[in-house]
C-alpha cells in the first residue's frame, strides 16, 4: 500500500532535522569550550576581541575565532559587529562554566565526542550483536567523574545522605561503606574526608578507573578509603558492610542480577543499599515525555547496553526502568525498597533498600 505524503508534516520534520544537525555541532563546540577553559575565561571578561580572548586563554587566535563563530551563530555568545567583540552573557555563563557547577551543562556535552569515537565499533556491533567493551571508550571515566561530581558529590550532604534517616550520625560514629562500580572514586573520597571515623571501599571492573582513584587518595593523604579492581559478579563479601552504594552502575553490568544478590549478601543486618539509576520508566511511550529521553537512549545504545552485551550480559540499557529495577531488587532479597527523586538530579531515581 502506497503511503500518502503529508507535505506540512514532511516540512516540519525537515526543520527538526536541520535543528538536530545544528545542535549536534553546538554540542561538540560546547564540549571544546568547556575543556579549553574558554567559557570560564569569557565569563569574567567584558566584551572582547578574538585576539584578547585568545591571549587570556593562551590559545590559538584562529581556532578561537572559528569557535566563537559557532557560538555566535548558535546564540550562545553575543557579537558586536561594529566593535568586533564577543561576550558570554551572565545568563548563559550560569549554565556552561565550572563556577556554575552543579548546573554546568557543558560537562554533559562531552559525551557526544566520547560516544562519537566508538561509532565504528557500535556500528559493527549492530551486525554481530556482541557489544563494545569498556576499553574502547576513550575519556569515558574522566567525563563520568565530572558528571558524578555534579550529580552525586555536590549533593551528598544536602540531598543524598539525608535520604537515609540517621545515616549522617552513623557515618560520623564510624561504619563500613562500599561503593560498587566506584569509577574514579570521587564520592567515596568526599565521604572519607567528611567522616574520618568511617571506613570506605570502592570496587570497579576498570583498572584505569581504580588506578586513578588510588593515585588521588595518595595525593590527598586519605587513610580511611581504598579502591580495588574487582568483577562485581564474583565479589564474595559476607555481612561486611553497613552501607553499600551504587551510583549509576547496576544497569551496565554483565550480570546485574548476580551483582544485586552479592550486594545483599555483603550487607550486615540493619544495613542499607542506596542505588542511583536512570529515571527511565521502562515504557517507551512514557519515556517520550522524558526531558532528556533521546540523549539517554543514545547513551544507552552507544555505551550502557553495549558494554553489558560485550561482557555476555543482558544489555539492560540505561532506560531499564523503575519497574524492572524494583523487580530485580526484590529477587535479590531486598523486600523493603522505596524510590525517591531529588530536585537537583532529574535524570535519576534513588532506591533505598533496607536489609
Amino acid at each position: 500500500m502506497k503511503k500518502t505524503l503529508d507535505q506540512k508534516k514532511s516540512e516540519d520534520f525537515a526543520q527538526k532535522m536541520l535543528s538536530v544537525v545544528n545542535h549536534a555541532g553546538l554540542a561538540l563546540m560546547t564540549s571544546l569550550g568547556h575543556r579549553s577553559g574558554l567559557f570560564d575565561a569569557m565569563a569574567d571578561m567584558p566584551p572582547a576581541t578574538s585576539e584578547e580572548i585568545a591571549e587570556r586563554t593562551g590559545l590559538n587566535e584562529r581556532y578561537v575565532r572559528e569557535w566563537l563563530a559557532a557560538m555566535v551563530t548558535g546564540e550562545i555568545v553575543e557579537f558586536d559587529s561594529a566593535a568586533r567583540t564577543y561576550q558570554l552573557p551572565a545568563e548563559h555563563a550560569a549554565w556552561v562554566t565550572r563556577k556554575a557547577s552543579p548546573n554546568n551543562l557543558a560537562v554533559s556535552t562531552q559525551f557526544v565526542a566520547v560516544l562519537g569515537g566508538v561509532e565504528e565499533h557500535v556500528l559493527a556491533a549492530f551486525r554481530h550483536g556482541r557489544g563494545v567493551p569498556y576499553a574502547a571508550y576513550n575519556r569515558f571515566h574522566e567525563v563520568m567523574a565530572e558528571e558524578s561530581a555534579q550529580s552525586v558529590v555536590a549533593g551528598l550532604h544536602d540531598h543524598i545522605v539525608p535520604l537515609i534517616p540517621g545515616m549522617e550520625t552513623r557515618l560520623a560514629r564510624g561504619i563500613d561503606v562500599l561503593d560498587v562500580g566506584c569509577g574514579s572514586g570521587r564520592a567515596m573520597m568526599h565521604l572519607a574526608e567528611a567522616y574520618p571515623k568511617s571506613r570506605f571501599v570502592g570496587y570497579d571492573f576498570s583498572e584505569e578507573a581504580t588506578a586513578g582513584a588510588k593515585r588521588e587518595i595518595e595525593r590527598r593523604g586519605l587513610k580511611n578509603v581504598c579502591f580495588s579492581q574487582r568483577d562485581l559478579a564474583t565479589m564474595s563479601d559476607v555481612e561486611a558492610f553497613d552501607l553499600i552504594t551504587a551510583f549509576d552502575a547496576i544497569h551496565d553490568q554483565a550480570k546485574p542480577d548476580t551483582v544485586l544478590r552479592n550486594v545483599r549478601r555483603a550487607l550486615r543486618p540493619g544495613g542499607i543499599f542506596l542505588m542511583q539509576d536512570i529515571s527511565g520508566s521502562g515504557h517507551l511511550h512514557a519515556d517520550c515525555n522524558h526531558p532528556v529521553g533521546p540523549f539517554l537512549y543514545t547513551i544507552s545504545c552507544m555505551h550502557c547496553m553495549s558494554v553489558s552485551l560485550a561482557g555476555g550480559g543482558p544489555g539492560l540499557g540505561a532506560m531499564w526502568g523503575k519497574e524492572l529495577a524494583l523487580k530485580m531488587l526484590g529477587e535479590a532479597g531486598f523486600n523493603n525498597v522505596r524510590v525517591e527523586s531529588l530536585e537537583h538530579d532529574p535524570m535519576n531515581f534513588w532506591y533505598v533498600a533496607d536489609v
